[in-house]
């Protein structure tokens, strides 16, 4: 008896999963996450239902010594090509990509030569989530 309550509880706990994973919406919902403009460029709009699946934090860009400004290093994200950016949220639940300029690595920290002004939320945590949402065609195995 045991035995079959586990296996049950399993496969619904299986059939639930699959439900979140196939990148489809149940009729009548909205979805999860999407593309639109934000200030002229392409940002990332999430439900806060998508935030929290996805654990997206934040961290607010601060003053360093001189004009520098610092992010935490998990703010920084590294394109193909080498170019470095991360993602600012104008608005909560909003994410947009910045290009960004760092001068160096301190430990946990990025010292940045340009980038978004003091007091501006970068994602710290899930930034390449949202960049799957906005560069799409990904598909699971």
């Amino acid at each position: 008896m045991r035995h079959t309550i586990w296996i049950a509880g399993l496969l619904t706990g299986l059939a639930l999963l699959g439900t979140g994973c196939g990148g489809r919406s149940v009729e009548g919902s909205s979805e999860p996450a999407k593309v639109e403009k934000v200030g002229g460029r392409a940002g990332v709009v999430l439900t806060a239902e998508a935030a929290k699946r996805l654990g997206v934090e934040t961290a607010r860009v601060r003053n360093g010594q001189g004009a520098r400004t610092v992010i935490p290093f998990a703010a920084v994200l590294y394109d193909p090509d080498g170019a470095t950016w991360t993602y600012t949220s104008p608005k909560p639940l909003v994410y947009v990509r910045k290009n960004i300029s760092v001068d160096r690595i301190d430990g946990n920290r990025a010292i940045l030569k340009s980038g978004p002004p003091s007091g501006t939320p970068v994602v710290t945590v899930g930034a390449t989530e949202i960049w799957g949402v906005e560069y799409g065609g990904i598909e699971e195995d």
